[in-house]
This record gives C-alpha cells, sequence and structure tokens, in this order.
C-alpha cells in the first residue's frame, strides 16, 4: 500500500480550504441577493453614450406644417458628419424642387437642433442609406467587424412611434435570436437599375431576426452589442398582424436589422 506523508497532504488541503470558503462567500451573496449580471451595471453608461449618436431622420419642407416632418432614427458613423439609416425613410429625390429637402434633428446639449443634410449613397438590397450633415462632428457609435451571435444581448435604440410621443430615446432591450434569409424585391420598374438587377440576381441574403419590440419610429436606429458598445446591425422592421396599425396594437416582438458589415460597406464605397 501507498502511504502519502504529511508534506504531500498539505496542499490538498489548502486547496479544500479555499473551496470552502469560496463556497461561503457564495452562500453570504445569495443571501444578500446575489451578484448582479455583469451586463447590468454597463447598459446605462451605454444608453447615455448612444445618445449623443443617435439622431431623428425626416424632410425639412418650406410650405409643410410643421416643416420638420418625422420619418425615423439614424445614427453619425465615420467621421462624425455621416449618419446610417433606413433607405425607404429617405424623402424622394425631386429633381428642380428646393422647397423640401433632407434634415436631421440633433440632440445638443439640452435641446433638438435642426441640421441640414444631403444623401450621399444607397443600399437597397440592404435598405440602407448614407447621409451627410452638416455642422460639428458628433461622436460616431462604432461598426462591429464579427457577426453577432445568436443568443447575443442586444439593445435597440429609436423614437418609437416618432413625434406622436415626442422625440425622446427610447431603449429596448432583447437578444440576437436567430440568421435568416430573404430577399428584397424591386418596389417598382423604375427600381430596376443594374445595382438592384445585381441584388436580384444574387438571390437571397442574411439578417438578424431580434427578440425585442420594435415600432414604427426604430427604424434606422442602431442595434448595439450590450457588451461590447458596437453597433452589430441595423434595425429594418418587424413582423406585423395585418395592417400596419397592428405594429401598435399588437407588435409581434419580432423584429429584423441588417448586419452592420452592410453599414460598413457602404461606409467604404467611393463617393463621386
Amino acid at each position: 500500500m501507498l502511504h502519502r506523508s504529511p508534506d504531500c497532504l498539505a496542499p490538498q488541503a489548502d486547496s479544500l480550504r479555499r473551496w470552502r470558503r469560496g463556497l461561503l462567500l457564495s452562500a453570504l451573496v445569495a443571501l444578500a441577493g446575489g451578484m448582479p449580471p455583469a451586463s447590468a451595471a454597463p447598459l446605462p453608461e451605454l444608453i447615455a453614450q448612444a445618445k449623443r449618436s443617435v439622431v431623428v431622420v425626416g424632410s425639412y419642407g418650406l410650405m409643410d406644417n410643421p416643416r420638420f416632418g418625422f420619418r425615423a432614427a439614424g445614427f453619425a458613423v465615420g467621421d462624425g458628419l455621416r449618419v446610417l439609416t433606413n433607405a425607404h425613410v429617405v424623402p424622394p429625390e425631386e429633381p428642380g424642387r428646393i422647397d423640401r429637402s433632407i434634415a436631421v434633428q440633433v440632440w445638443e446639449g439640452e435641446q433638438w437642433r435642426l441640421r441640414s443634410a444631403r444623401l450621399l449613397a444607397r443600399d437597397l438590397r440592404n435598405d440602407l442609406a448614407l447621409l451627410e450633415i452638416d455642422g460639428p462632428a458628433l461622436p460616431a457609435l462604432r461598426l462591429a467587424t464579427r457577426e453577432a451571435a445568436e443568443g447575443t444581448s442586444i439593445a435597440l435604440m429609436g423614437f418609437p412611434i416618432g413625434s406622436a410621443l415626442g422625440y425622446v430615446h427610447t431603449t429596448h432591450r432583447g437578444i440576437v435570436s436567430a440568421w435568416t434569409a430573404i430577399a428584397t424585391p424591386a418596389s417598382d420598374p423604375s427600381g430596376l437599375n443594374p445595382r438592384a438587377v445585381r441584388q436580384l440576381r444574387d438571390g437571397t441574403f442574411r439578417v438578424m431576426q431580434l427578440d425585442a419590440i420594435a415600432y414604427p419610429g426604430n427604424s434606422g436606429g442602431p442595434v448595439l452589442d450590450v457588451d461590447t458598445g458596437e453597433v452589430v446591425g441595423i434595425v429594418q422592421g418587424g413582423t406585423v398582424k395585418g395592417t400596419k396599425e397592428a405594429a401598435l396594437s399588437a407588435p409581434t416582438g419580432i423584429t429584423y436589422a441588417v448586419p452592420a458589415s452592410a453599414g460598413a460597406a457602404l461606409l467604404a464605397e467611393p463617393r463621386r
């Protein structure tokens, strides 16, 4: 029989004592209410920082009442003078018309300020638009370089129901529930430009399905990774029951977002 000396048993006894102390500490923490989740503390800070980057996107018309018309959310990227939003919310270009233009509302200090904007590029396949705004640069949000895994904790920021409730940065939390394939057809024959034809030929593409409620007014807003603070997607829309009004009365809780990589590609496109 092999006999162990007391010296050989000492390290094992120390390990056992450390394990017991750890077990006792865990029990005391549980009695005190438990430790907060690791992501609980950074979320309020993330929201406070992101508010400075998330803007209201709309149109400004000299003959309109009100002059500023709300359309969606957007957020600053790149040099802080570029704004990503959805393509379907950007006012259509009307050649020769100078009484209506793209505009954004920016939160500066304690109030919203109107700034003019212009369209730099569109990606109809991913329903994205890149705007350039005037004035001082905004704090830019970082676009994630990696695809968000299913189960990633995320937060949406935008302006649900828009001007009806006032322009208040509102955050909804959820997870990336799935990646799914969709196809975006052209809305009318005029949309069949060379780029759209290539997109149709390429077939479906992948978007994020989110377990989070998004309302009209959240479109174009950022999908933030709660742990890293990076933008992993741009809200595109959600499923509705029947009519569009059902998005308010009976939201499904299923929201779709295009990946941040699509926004990065649009941002990197050469300008003419």
